[in-house]
């Protein structure tokens, strides 16, 4: 069946082999939990075998003293008090193997979700521009939790298939013909479990794809509402939202439909089917001899315990293929081998960054692998000195600043840091060595203190506020009420763009960075608020090798070097002074500043 045009090739059914792979892989995920999931088992056996007792305990109750009239008051007792001691133990056994099976499956949760957290911060910053930030959300949170359903399922598959062999033979041991003759109706109720299997795991898949939609776009509205209401796209926003809630209910209504039809309603179908083979097989039998009440008794019970873990499991199956589903989105996202950039296998673990001198060789960059965005550019940036960035839009100075920063690979060149090629640097010692300061701040929950270390416990409170001191962010931190403990909430908005511009740099100086990377630090702020972060730069970057994006060419006047790119080239390069006598693009970018704040 062809996929339609307008739907992601994840409408479509999954296959027997891509939920076995998907299952096998769960399993490995539950191994280390085994002995939760053994439990399980052992306990469903003895619950199956407790299942078989208290019918035949009645049984032989009604057929061998009651039907006689020999049953005394203390045989009464006797059966009575095995029948509710049973019925205790099967109670306490449920209880156990329900929570056995339960915290397994809680613990494989939180353990998948710890390895999907750790594995999306293992990855390269192409994998985050190409999957919108609501779609994995829904897949660490809504497609994990569904891993818990699919337990309950393989527990309710446990349970049913002891109950049916159990129920089985104890029928076949009561009445061998009679037991074969239910069995008639087994092909057809395999039939119903392929057929909606088959059917349902393309209903799950639309339904799964238009959640992550639905969050994507509950993502999109909550961290843009400020650009949402300042350009009055709320009624834009509603229609897009209730377009895409519209066609997740569609695919909600459309699972309740299936499972409505075909669950437990046709389970309890068969079970009356059978029971009518039953009770008419025993009468045909009952016209020529005389048949035990307990015997029939015994039967239905059986026959009872025999459809009803299917009916169960049915109403699972729901959750089987949500998990199934759910699984396969979960391991594309483990899967996915969209990288961040590695250290040099063969190279020294233990290389170091001293002195910070940056060099560019011949690099040439591309985020798509066709179209470069840098094409042979290179530099050389002294230790201590500033080099800064210049250029139109897309020219191509913040992926210089990428490519450094190691957040992508770059495919020709070579970029060294103090002689020495920055793949054979670790991650950790680049990230320690290299304190990167963005156009836009951003801060956590929390409070003051804990953004400026960023969590370190090794960065003791003294750094913390002479890093403050540092770049003059005391200045405001000692006013406020509770100084370095005032809590900072969601991206820190109770505080000026200044003050969380400050706080960032603070964070930047603590952990004493040998390479300075600025990207563009006071674009967002005021002119007296510029001063004052100029001034906390200018004591930032005494002693250190400083890489800087500016798009006010007045803040970067006293460069060692200016790189002027254009189409991902280097067209000028040289001091201020220098660039401003060859009257050529810098110059010409400096005329229409000049211009505009005229």
């Amino acid at each position: 069946m062809a996929v339609k045009a307008h739907e992601s090739a994840w409408a479509h059914s999954m296959t027997t082999k891509e939920q076995l792979t998907v299952i096998g892989r769960l399993l490995k995920f539950a191994a280390p939990y085994k002995w939760f999931f053994i439990g399980s088992v052992i306990l469903s056996a003895i619950i199956s075998g407790i299942n078989v007792l208290l019918p035949w305990l009645l049984q032989t109750y009604m057929d061998r003293y009651l039907r006689n009239g020999s049953a005394t008051l203390a045989i009464m007792w006797l059966f009575a008090g095995l029948y509710f001691l049973g019925m205790v133990m099967r109670a306490v056994t449920q209880f156990w193997q329900n929570y056995t099976s339960t915290m397994g499956a809680e613990y494989m949760l939180e353990s998948v979700r710890r390895k999907m957290f750790a594995d999306l911060h293992g990855k390269g910053m192409r994998y985050f521009d190409q999957t919108p930030g609501g779609s994995i959300l829904s897949r660490l949170m809504n497609d994990t939790m569904t891993f818990s359903n699919f337990w309950a399922l393989l527990n309710t598959l446990i349970l049913a298939i002891f109950a049916v062999i159990s129920s089985f033979a104890a029928m076949a041991a009561t009445d061998w013909t009679v037991a074969l003759a239910t069995l008639i109706l087994i092909p057809f109720l395999f039939w119903v479990i392929w057929y909606y299997q088959r059917f349902s795991s393309r209903v799950y898949r639309r339904m799964r794809e238009r959640l992550s939609e639905l969050n994507t776009k509950l993502s999109e509205a909550i961290t843009g509402i400020t650009v949402i209401q300042e350009f009055r796209q709320e009624h834009r926003m509603s229609k897009g939202f209730e377009k895409t809630n519209r066609a997740y209910y569609g695919t909600r209504r459309a699972m309740i439909r299936t499972n409505s039809l075909l669950l437990s309603p046709m389970i309890n179908l068969f079970y009356a089917l059978g029971t009518v083979v039953v009770l008419g097989l025993f009468g045909l039998r009952g016209m020529h001899q005389i048949v035990a009440a307990g015997v029939v008794y015994a039967f239905i019970t059986y026959l009872n315990n025999f459809y009803s873990p299917m009916s169960q499991m049915m109403d699972s199956l729901s959750d089987f293929q949500n998990g199934m589903v759910a699984g396969s989105r979960v391991m594309r996202i483990l899967d996915d081998r969209t990288l961040a950039p590695a250290q040099n296998p063969n190279a020294d673990t233990n290389a170091k960054i001293t002195r910070g001198k940056v060099e560019f060789r011949h690099v040439t960059f591309a985020y798509d692998q066709d179209h470069p965005v840098l094409k042979d550019v290179s530099f050389v940036v002294e230790p201590g000195q500033t080099v800064a960035l210049v250029g139109e839009t897309g020219s191509g100075k913040t992926s210089t600043i990428n490519v450094l920063m190691r957040f992508y690979e770059f495919q020709g060149g070579q970029v060294l840091i103090d002689d020495r090629d920055i793949r054979d640097y670790p991650a950790a010692e680049l990230r320690a060595k290299m304190g990167l300061v963005l156009q836009e701040p951003q801060l956590f929950y929390g409070d003051i203190q804990s953004n400026i270390r960023m969590f370190n416990p090794q960065i003791t409170d003294s750094q913390v506020e002479q890093a403050a001191k540092f770049v003059q962010a005391d200045d405001f931190i000692e006013r406020l009420p509770q100084k370095y403990a005032t809590p900072v909430l969601e991206r820190g908005t109770e505080y000026s763009a200044g003050q969380r511009q400050l706080i960032t740099f603070a964070r930047t100086v603590v952990t004493d960075p040998k390479i300075l990377i600025l990207d563009e630090a006071t674009a967002n702020v005021d002119t007296e608020t510029e001063t004052m972060i100029q001034t906390g730069l200018s004591r930032i970057q005494e002693n250190r090798t400083t890489v800087a994006i500016a798009h006010r060419l007045s803040t970067i006047q006293n460069a060692d070097l200016i790189l002027v790119l254009h189409q991902g080239c280097i067209v000028e390069r040289g001091t201020n002074a220098s660039l401003m006598q060859q009257h050529g693009y810098y110059y010409d970018m400096i005329q229409l500043q000049n211009a505009a704040h005229q």
